[in-house]
């Protein structure tokens, strides 16, 4: 980071547009480098929460799959050969697929979620998925506003066991997943309410720092 000006900014930028943060500044930061590694090491971001945290676990992943604050156009090796296979279509379709981080969120497998919860236990639903898809190269970006959710704490215990590096999106107490998780960033805000609108502009800086480091040019 320390030698990417873009994102040195976007961070700066965050703590002069949300004061209160500069207590977080130093997790964010490490949040930063343990996904900036994962995905130089061809690793992947799982994510989980409930009710409001699963809508921005969902968030997340959007900002990552896609085109966030820059363009991503496809690399030329990838293109050429797009068109090579589909010459009647190959060339625009290139112009519409974009690079991307991979990332899923835990929180949109509705069949598996349902039937596992009923089958099994929905205390496991998250970790359940972490042990299918999460491998040691992988991060986890878990997020509970009371730092206490048993499902989401079941995941980041499978998640480490893994060998995954695990991310905690909190509020200021952080709960149970604080000590938990490799570094949590624990927003000072006690109110679930309050607290999500503080993680919103916390991870809106982290895509945007991914990005920075991915895919500017100048």
């Amino acid at each position: 980071m320390e030698n990417n000006p873009q994102v040195v900014s976007i961070l700066n930028d965050l703590i002069d547009r949300y004061p209160a943060l500069i207590e977080c500044k130093g997790d964010i930061l490490q949040a930063y480098h343990y996904l900036s590694n994962s995905f130089h090491h061809q690793g992947k971001l799982l994510v989980c929460g409930n009710g409001g945290s699963a809508a921005d676990s969902e968030h997340i992943v959007g900002e990552l799959l896609k085109g966030f604050l820059l363009p991503r156009k496809i690399n030329e090796r990838f293109r050429n050969k797009l068109a090579k296979m589909y010459p009647e279509d190959g060339m625009e379709l290139s112009g519409k697929i974009q690079e991307a981080l991979p990332a899923i969120s835990l929180t949109g497998q509705t069949p598996f979620f349902t039937a596992f919860a009923n089958d099994v236990s929905p205390d496991t639903v998250f970790a359940q998925q972490v042990y299918a898809l999460g491998h040691k190269e992988d991060t986890l970006i878990a997020i509970s506003t009371s730092g206490n959710s048993k499902n989401v704490l079941n995941a980041v215990k499978i998640a480490r066991t893994v060998g995954m590096k695990t991310i905690g999106l909190t509020g200021k107490t952080g709960g149970s997943l604080k000590e938990l998780c490799d570094t949590s960033i624990c927003v000072p805000a006690t109110q679930t309410h309050r607290i999500q609108e503080m993680h919103l502009p916390v991870y809106h800086a982290l895509c945007a720092m991914l990005e920075a480091e991915f895919f500017f040019t100048p």
